[in-house]
C-alpha cells in the first residue's frame, strides 16, 4: 500500500533526495516534524530533527555552514543522538563537486519550492565587531570578555573540578576528566621542569587551574593574568581558599601591560595565543622573551591549523558567536613567529586525539546538565557550546584542527640552555 504523503513533506524528502544523490548518508538520518522519516529506518548515530516544514529552507537557503549554525540556534532542527557524528552533513556537502550551472539552476529551484521559514528567532548573543583596531588592547579585551564572562556557573557545569578549560591529557583513552585534567597540569610542569622557589607567569590563567597545581605541587610562585574579570575574582577566591594566596597572584591585566622588574623562571601559556593574531604572533613571543631570564623556558600550548585544514564558506559561525576575532595559523608560521623573537624550539607535541577527547566529555557533560545551564544562560546560547565543541572535537578527530605544545628555551649568550640532553625525565 502506497503512502501518500502531504505536499510539504514531499517537496522535502524530494529535496534531501537530489541534495545527498551523490554522496548518501552513513551517519545521519532526518526525522520531519511530522515523524516521516529518511532516507529509510536503518539506525544511525545522529537524527536531524526537523522542527517545522521551513527547516531545510533555513538550512541550506544561504549555502553557508554560518547559515545551518544558525538554523540550529533557532531551533528549526535539533540533532538527537551523537551531535559529533551529524557533522558528517558539513563532510558531505563540502565534498560535493562545483555544480553546473543547469544543476545549480535546479538546485534553486528545488530550494526554492520549500516551504520558507516562519520569522526569525535568531540568538542575541553574537560579537559586534564594530569599533576598534583589531588585536588593539581595547578590542582584544572585548574579544575575550564575549567569549569568557558567559557565566562562571556555566562553565562549572561541564568543564572539570579544577575549572581547567583547555585540552586534557590522557594517559589511557578511558580515563575520566579529573584525572587527564591533573595528568595535563602534570604534564605541563614536567615539561618546565619546575623547582620550588621559581617565579612562574601563566599568560592567559584562566580560572587558575594551572596556577594553583603548580603552586601546590611545585612549590613555585605564580602570577597569572587573564583580561575576564570573572575569571580573576573566582581564581584569587580559589586560591585564598586553597591557603595559596601568599604563592599564587591572579591579575586582570593585559599580558603587554605587564611590568619587566624581574624577569620570570618559567611562562606558560595554555589556550590564549588562539586570540593573538597571526599578525601579532612575533610581537607575543617577543613580549614573553622580554619577561623570561636568560636560560628559562616557555611553553605555549595553543590549537593551531590541522594537516587537512577546513576551509569556511561565507562568515564564520566560530568569529561570530564563539571565538571573536581568533586565529589559529600553521606550526611552521608559530615555529618562525618564536624563532624571530630570539627563542629556541626545543619540543613540539601535537596533542589533538587529546581535545577531540576532551571535548567529547565536554559535550556530553553539557547535555546531561542541560536543564541546569538554562539557569545561567538562554538555550541559543546553550546550543552555541554545544555546536561549537561538537564540531571542534569532529574537526580535531578528522585532522582538520591540531593542538601543539611547544617547548622554547631563551639561551643564555654562551649558548647554554640549561637544559638536560634527553626528556627522561618528563616520564619519570
Amino acid at each position: 500500500m502506497t503512502t501518500t504523503l502531504a505536499p510539504k513533506t514531499e517537496a522535502s524528502i524530494r529535496f534531501l533526495e537530489k541534495l545527498f544523490a551523490a554522496a548518501p548518508l552513513e551517519k545521519v538520518s532526518f526525522r520531519l516534524w511530522d515523524g516521516t522519516g529518511w532516507p529509510d529506518a536503518k539506525p544511525r548515530p545522529a537524527t536531524i530533527v526537523l522542527q517545522h516544514p521551513g527547516a531545510l529552507w533555513a538550512m541550506f537557503s544561504s549555502g553557508t555552514e554560518m547559515g545551518m549554525a544558525e538554523a540550529f540556534l533557532d531551533n528549526d532542527f535539533d540533532v538527537a543522538g551523537d551531535i559529533e557524528a551529524a557533522f558528517e552533513l558539513t563532510d558531505v556537502l563540502g565534498h560535493r563537486a562545483a555544480p553546473s550551472w543547469r544543476t545549480a539552476l535546479a538546485d534553486y529551484y528545488r530550494l526554492h519550492r520549500l516551504p520558507a521559514k516562519p520569522g526569525r528567532r535568531l540568538a542575541d548573543r553574537i560579537f559586534a565587531a564594530a569599533g576598534g583596531r583589531r588585536h588593539s588592547l581595547e578590542r582584544d579585551r572585548r574579544a575575550v570578555t564575549f567569549h569568557y564572562d558567559v557565566s562562571n556557573d556555566f562553565f562549572r557545569l561541564w568543564l572539570d573540578q579544577r575549572m581547567v578549560y583547555s585540552c586534557a591529557y590522557f594517559e589511557r583513552a578511558e580515563d575520566d576528566l579529573d584525572t587527564a585534567q591533573a595528568a595535563k597540569l602534570r604534564h605541563l610542569c614536567r615539561k618546565l621542569r619546575l623547582q620550588p622557589g621559581q617565579r612562574v607567569l601563566d599568560i592567559g590563567c584562566g580560572w587558575g587551574g594551572f596556577a594553583l597545581y603548580a603552586a601546590r605541587t611545585c612549590g613555585v610562585n605564580v602570577t597569572g593574568v587573564t583580561l575576564s574579570r570573572p575569571q580573576a575574582e573566582l581564581a584569587t577566591a580559589l586560591a585564598n581558599e586553597a591557603g595559596l594566596g601568599g604563592q599564587v597572584r591572579i591579575e586582570c591585566r593585559d599580558y603587554r601591560a605587564l611590568p619587566e622588574i624581574e624577569p620570570y623562571d618559567a611562562i606558560v601559556s595554555v589556550g590564549m595565543s588562539e586570540h593573538v593574531g597571526a599578525e601579532q604572533l612575533a610581537d607575543y613571543f617577543y613580549q614573553a622573551g622580554r619577561l623570561l631570564r636568560p636560560g628559562g623556558v616557555f611553553l605555549n600550548h595553543a590549537i593551531g591549523e590541522g594537516v587537512w585544514p577546513h576551509r569556511y564558506r561565507g562568515a564564520s559561525f566560530i568569529e561570530a558567536y564563539v571565538f571573536p576575532d581568533g586565529d589559529i595559523p600553521p606550526i611552521p608560521a608559530v615555529l618562525r613567529a618564536a624563532e624571530s623573537a630570539g627563542l629556541e624550539v626545543r619540543d613540539v607535541e601535537n596533542l589533538r586525539e587529546h581535545y577531540a577527547l576532551t571535548l567529547r566529555h565536554w559535550v556530553r557533560r553539557l547535555e546531561a546538565n542541560h536543564a541546569a545551564a538554562l539557569a545561567f544562560v538562554n538555550e541559543a546560547t546553550y546550543r552555541v557550546w554545544r555546536l561549537y565543541m561538537a564540531g571542534s572535537a569532529h574537526g580535531f578527530a578528522r585532522g582538520q584542527l591540531a593542538v601543539y605544545q611547544v617547548l622554547l628555551s631563551k639561551p643564555e649568550r654562551s649558548g647554554d640552555a640549561r637544559l638536560p640532553l634527553t626528556r627522561r625525565d618528563w616520564y619519570a
